[in-house]
Parts: structure tokens; sequence; C-alpha cells
């Protein structure tokens, strides 16, 4: 038997369902959306929770317990391959970082990442760095300050 030879039993693979199609398909007419109403429309589905307008069992529930939510803290990312910009014995701060386009919002601080080599001698000023990242830098001969 040859590759091109193979083929499906009778009745494995089955067409697909085509609606609102002419005589003999039996979804002709309404598309089997039945008559009227919110889902018989174009766009007419409603979201999930959806309960017709009665307060919904996620809204009725009392909320409890602790979120962390509102006292996380957002870091804004960079990784140390991306400091090589920078000239040696360069004092690098979140100002420099923001004027040189790699970091554009700073929301809770900034956070260095040991992702890619540095190659430069740099002093750097940042409120959080990764232990692979702190590594990296002072075996080139740079510093890391945590502001």
């Amino acid at each position: 038997m040859k590759l091109y030879e193979l083929q499906s039993p009778l009745g494995a693979n089955k067409g697909t369902k085509r609606v609102g199609r002419g005589a003999g398909s039996g979804m002709g007419k309404t598309s089997c959306r039945g008559q009227k109403g919110q889902k018989a429309r174009a766009g007419g589905n409603i979201r999930p929770g959806f309960e017709g307008g009665q307060m919904p069992l996620y809204r009725r529930l009392p909320k409890r317990g602790f979120n962390n939510k509102t006292f996380a803290k957002f870091y804004t990312v960079v990784n140390i391959g991306d400091l090589n910009i920078f000239d040696d014995n360069t004092v690098v701060t979140t100002e420099l970082l923001r004027e040189n386009g790699l970091v554009k919002k700073i929301i809770t601080g900034v956070a260095i990442l040991g992702n890619g080599e540095i190659t430069k001698k740099l002093t750097i000023r940042a409120s959080k760095f990764s232990k692979a990242a702190q590594a990296k830098i002072e075996a080139v001969g740079g510093k890391v300050e945590v502001v």
C-alpha cells in the first residue's frame, strides 16, 4: 500500500453544516435561529453571566477576603543587554533611561533583569536588580546602587 492510496473510511468525514442555503438542506429561511428575538439577530448574543436583567450571581454574592491588587508594585523592566548603548563610567539613572527611550512609563520603579550581556563598566541606579543582573554588572567592573 502506498501513501497516496490511503483513504478515510466512508462516512468518517462529515461535511460542514451550511445554514441559510436553499432547497434540501432543511436549514433555510431562519437558518436554525428560530423566529425573531435577540438571538435571531446579527450580533445579538448575550455576554456570559447575563441573566436577563436580573442582578447577576457574581454581583449578588458578597465579596470577601484580602486582595493585594491595591498594594501591588509594578516595575518597569530593562534588560542589561540594552544598557550597552551608554559609554563607560556612565551613571545610569531612571531619568537617563527615559531620555534614551529604554523606559516609557515608570510606575513604581525600574527593575534591571539579567537577559543579555553587558560589556561596559557602568554605575546603575534602579529600584530592583535580579541576582543574575547584579552578578553580570559586577563581573564587568560596574556598580549596583538600589535607590
